[in-house]
């Protein structure tokens, strides 16, 4: 039986499958973090004071993208391009999850429905984001040469999360509880598809890489499809539930450092 634990150990402990993984989360790492430096440029003034968790928040996502890359580098690898089919942000943005980069590049202030938005696109975003790590976490903490990498991310994405839920909580409060739902449901249904997507595509590639046969690549797709069906079933909704974090103010302090990598 394939497990989490296996397929993963077997990515890492192969070059060429190692690089696409990493260039793969680098690359959207990067991409998370120039789209929180925009976001910080242009908040209103009406929500002026999430400005630098903003920033917090993007720098948090450079420092990963600098982490896969310097992963890279210490097995002597270069990243390479990110196959288009397996580019979550660019499909996520294609679907209307994040605000339209077109925005982004204007240097027109964001409304606070903007905000809200964002905020709400990202929710259902880092919970993605907190399970993945938190499952890399679980079988890989203490492993030499990721180990270290995977706590400090899994620890940055649970803070994101937290962010997250704390300040549409406090929007809710300020009149914006239905917009907010209504979002959250609408990127829920909307994620979980490219997730399934992206997800099918990541394990194509790898399987060309790794020379899986026939039957490990339809057991591995089938298991794909398996989740997909059980998140569209309802799964979806731990997505958009709100609740109080136990981590106050998760993003208030300044961004920790990426840690190096003889």
């Amino acid at each position: 039986m394939l497990s989490a634990r296996d397929l993963f150990q077997e990515i890492f402990d192969h070059d060429e499958s190692f690089r696409l993984f990493c260039s793969i989360a680098a690359s959207g790492e990067a991409q998370g973090g120039w789209e929180n430096g925009r976001i910080a440029a242009l908040v209103p003034a009406s929500q002026r004071g999430l400005s630098r968790k903003i920033v917090r928040h993007g720098a948090d996502e450079d420092k990963h993208g600098r982490i896969f890359n310097a992963l890279l580098r210490k097995r002597g690898l270069d990243p390479v391009d990110v196959p288009p089919d397996t580019d979550y942000t660019m499909l996520l943005e294609r679907q209307g999850i994040g605000l339209a980069h077109d925005k982004l590049r204007a240097d027109e202030p964001l409304s606070e429905e903007d905000i809200v938005a964002y905020l709400a696109h990202s929710r259902v975003t880092e919970q993605r984001a907190s399970e993945q790590m938190q499952l890399l976490r679980k079988h890989f903490a203490d492993h030499p040469e990721v180990g270290r990498a995977v706590r400090m991310i899994s620890n940055d994405e649970d803070n994101h999360l937290a962010y997250c839920h704390e300040e549409l909580l406090r929007l809710a409060a300020a009149g914006h509880g239905r917009t907010i739902q209504r979002i959250l449901r609408e990127s829920a249904l909307a994620e979980i598809r490219v997730y399934r997507d992206v997800s099918l595509a990541v394990m194509a590639h790898m399987g060309r890489i790794l020379g899986w046969s026939a039957a490990k690549a339809a057991v591995l797709a089938a298991g794909i499809h398996a989740f997909y069906a059980y998140e569209r079933l309802g799964g979806w909704h731990r997505m958009v539930s709100l609740r109080m974090p136990e981590r106050r103010d998760a993003l208030g302090g300044p961004a920790t450092a990426a840690p190096e990598f003889a």
